[in-house]
Parts: structure tokens; C-alpha cells; sequence
């Protein structure tokens, strides 16, 4: 056990709402359009996990809705 797991996580989200309270004056250009990357990046990745989870819950009611 390290001193990392007894350490409080941070709650859901809570990265989320640190970026839009940053403040984007201290940004260049170059900088910002780094960071549009990055978030599109997660948001192609939260809708992969989005479409993992919705394909799993299909697999699932078909199994159990196999009988109907």
C-alpha cells in the first residue's frame, strides 16, 4: 500500500470543472489549440466508452430477453 491510496479521489467530474474555470487569457494561440485536441481526444473517448456500454447493455437484454 502506498500513501497515493489512502489519499482522498477526487470526486466525478471534478477535472471537468477545473478547465472551465481556467483561465484562458494565459493561453497562446498554439496552446489553445493544443487543448481543443486534447478535449476532442476525451470526447472521442467518452463516446467509445458511451457505445462500449450501450452495446454490453444490448448483449445483455438480449440474454435475458431470449425467451420473449
Amino acid at each position: 500500500m502506498t500513501f497515493e491510496d489512502l489519499e482522498p479521489r477526487p470526486a466525478r467530474g471534478a477535472g471537468v470543472m477545473a478547465l472551465g474555470r481556467e483561465d484562458l487569457e494565459l493561453y497562446s494561440v498554439e496552446e489553445l489549440n493544443e487543448r481543443i485536441e486534447a478535449l476532442q481526444a476525451e470526447i472521442e473517448r467518452s463516446k467509445a466508452a458511451i457505445a462500449a456500454k450501450n452495446a454490453k447493455k444490448s448483449a445483455a437484454d438480449a440474454l435475458f430477453n431470449f425467451g420473449s
